[in-house]
Order: C-alpha cells, then structure tokens, then sequence
C-alpha cells in the first residue's frame, strides 16, 4: 500500500518561505511522477506543481510559477516544494499525490494521495 505523509506547513508572515515534504512508502517511489496541489476553503483542489520521475521535467502553475521550486530525491523517497515569497492568498491545505504518469493537472487523475498540511500565511 502506498503511502504519503506531508510535512513542514505551518504559519508565517507574508514574504516568508516554507519547504514542504512528502515522505513516500510503500511503492516504487522512482516510478512515480509526483506533485503538489493545494485547496484553500471553498475552493477546488489545484495543482501547484509536477515532477517526472528522474526530475528531467517540471510544471509549476501561473499562480506559484517564480515563488516555488519542486524537487525530489529518489534515494529519499521524498518529494519537496520550496516555497518564498509567500501571500495571504497561498493560504491553503497542501497535497503531494503521485501517479505513474506525468503530465496530469486534475486532481482526479492522481492515484496517490496524502492527507495534506496547511499552510497559513498571515499579512
């Protein structure tokens, strides 16, 4: 069974930075491609950014794109998003999820997912 464990929200101020983690059990984690989406309250669950197995091949969202940097470790079996800069409006529940394939956007073409950390920026 795979497993994901987010790790490494929580409050800052605005223009502050946060690296989040999402530790990965239980599956072939070099096989995956891997991402990270968030979902503040009352809205949809929207991807922030994508990674391909060997890191050869990156996507980041309009509303991040320049603010953060996805990266993984395949001997770790982690995925990271460095985040800076951040806004009030970046407040929001973050979710790595994990697929075989890359290049997905929607949240329901990921077959992987953990249960999310908050981020919380205060202005």
């Amino acid at each position: 069974q795979v497993q994901l464990v987010e790790s490494g929200g929580g409050l800052v101020q605005a223009g502050g930075s946060l690296r989040l983690s999402c530790a990965v059990s239980g599956g072939s984690f070099s096989m995956y491609a891997m991402a990270w989406f968030r979902q503040a309250p009352g809205k949809d669950r929207v991807i922030v950014a994508a990674i391909n197995w060997n890191s050869e091949l990156t996507y980041y969202a309009d509303s991040m794109k320049g603010r953060v940097t996805i990266s993984r470790d395949n001997a770790e079996n982690t995925v990271y998003l460095q985040m800076v800069s951040l806004k009030p409006e970046d407040t929001a529940v973050y979710y790595c999820a994990a697929d075989h394939k890359y290049g997905l956007s929607n949240s329901e073409d990921y077959t992987y997912w953990g249960r999310g950390t908050q981020v919380t920026v205060s202005s």
